[in-house]
């Protein structure tokens, strides 16, 4: 692959028990192994004040209305902005288990006709814009069936096929431009093989002698695009 003038952007996005962590992790030794500087993300990330509480939320022990852990959750992507922007200005490749997309389907996903995703969506304007998201697309049915599922708030089966349904309906989206879809219920080499492969494309494309782009708003996104 040829060098890059700059750190990539790549996200692993898809339902829980989707093979994201497993995919994450094989993308940046592999990514690592070709000699390129990766820095390893993921959100929510737990560590910070934030992320503690969005931590406990999870696991059942407290509460949030709906709309205030919805902001958390972006509060926690907005505390990483300038580290994302400033590792890849330095030509770091930023690869991020979950991100935005997430954070706007799972709360959509509630059904309240006051979240949306165009509301769910607002406080991300302005984040770093992935250079590719990869979509593990799965089916919920066999998602349930792997290990671990259940532990966590959004882990039912009713919840992810409707996030499933969302995020297609995000892929309809100008957001769709960012996304590209694998096939997640194949054996784990195929996917990792699938994954690598839409990442060295995005890789030649002319973007990436470009600066980092940010999220816009969708009206904006759709007159630039015409």
């Amino acid at each position: 692959m040829a060098p890059l003038s700059r750190g990539m952007l790549i996200v692993i996005e898809g339902l829980d028990r989707a093979g994201k962590s497993t995919q994450h992790a094989r993308l940046c030794q592999s990514l690592e192994s070709q000699g390129r500087r990766v820095k390893r993300m993921r959100f929510p990330d737990r560590t910070t004040p934030i992320g503690k509480s969005i931590d406990a939320y999870l696991k059942g022990e407290s509460q949030q209305e709906d709309h205030v852990i919805h902001l958390l959750f972006s509060a926690n992507r907005w505390e990483a902005a300038a580290q994302i922007r400033n590792a890849i200005e330095e030509g770091t490749t930023v690869v991020i288990d979950r991100y935005y997309y997430s954070g706007i389907v799972y709360s959509a996903a509630k059904g309240k006709a006051d979240l949306s995703l165009k509301w769910a969506r607002d406080p991300e304007i302005g984040l770093p814009r992935p250079d590719v998201c990869v979509f593990l697309d799965i089916a919920p049915e066999a998602a349930a069936k792997r290990g671990g599922f259940g532990r966590e708030k959004y882990e039912t089966n009713a919840m992810q096929k409707r996030v499933r349904e969302l995020f297609y309906e995000l892929i309809a989206t100008s957001d769709g431009l960012d996304i590209c879809v694998v096939d997640a219920g194949r054996d784990v080499e195929e996917v990792e093989k699938d994954v690598m492969e839409r990442v060295k494309d995005v890789m030649k494309q002319p973007k990436m002698t470009q600066p980092l782009t940010e999220i816009l708003p969708w009206e904006e996104m759709a007159h630039i695009l015409g």
